[in-house]
């Protein structure tokens, strides 16, 4: 995970490639708890990345919410973010792309450290 938290995302546009899955299973070791899931391809993105975090109330669900829009602001790349009383489920995919890139690892890398403030 150290390699990933020193890198910053780079810009990306459409006519890039997704990630081939040799390269998730790559960044994947990387990365404790988080798992590739399939989305419906249709307007929307075919592979994203995602974690449930636990807390041990709304507030604090809140204040890592808050702290994960501004590494998104800081990078430059926006997750879905869904909170409940006690959990936050953060979905990072490059929408650009359709799938996944290199910057959703290394935001997703970034969310585990906020997970620990």
């Amino acid at each position: 995970m150290t390699d990933l938290i020193n890198k910053s995302c780079v810009s990306c546009s459409s006519e890039e490639q997704a990630l081939a899955n040799s390269e998730l299973a790559e960044y994947l070791q990387q990365l404790i708890g988080w798992q590739v899931v399939q989305g419906t391809g249709t307007r929307d993105a075919l592979q994203k990345l995602e974690k449930t975090f636990t807390f041990e109330n709304y507030q604090q669900s809140m204040d890592f919410t808050n702290r994960v829009a501004e590494l998104a602001e800081a990078e430059d790349h926006h997750p879905a973010l869904l909170v409940e009383w006690g959990k936050v489920k953060v979905t990072w995919w490059t929408h650009a792309i359709g799938g996944l890139h290199s910057n959703d690892f290394i935001c997703a890398a970034k969310t585990d450290l906020l997970a620990n403030q």
